[in-house]
């Protein structure tokens, strides 16, 4: 049986979900390793997930390696099925 297909707690997965925001809430979460947060609380291969969501294989791959640079509709597709938009955010200060 495929591992990723097994079933998951509810309240597990729930969990997942609420710190995955809280993540994103306090600013604590590279583009890349947000997608690939997406990808793996969607339970999704690579391929699945870009399918899934509309965009190329190869544009979500140098994404989840930090090497692409995106349109903001890319980011738009990927974000949505979250409930997420693309905005500005204030930065935190590093001093």
């Amino acid at each position: 049986m495929d591992k990723r297909r097994k079933h998951i707690d509810p309240d597990a997965e729930r969990q997942l979900r609420e710190q995955f925001f809280a993540d994103i809430r306090a600013g604590q979460l590279s583009l890349p390793d947000a997608i690939k947060t997406m990808r793996r609380i969607s339970r999704l291969t690579q391929p699945e997930f870009a399918r899934h969501r509309g965009i190329s294989l190869g544009a979500l791959k140098q994404l989840e390696a930090g090497k692409g640079n995106p349109k903001i509709e890319t980011l738009q597709k990927l974000g949505e099925i979250f409930g997420l938009e693309v905005g500005f955010v204030l930065r935190q200060r590093t001093d």
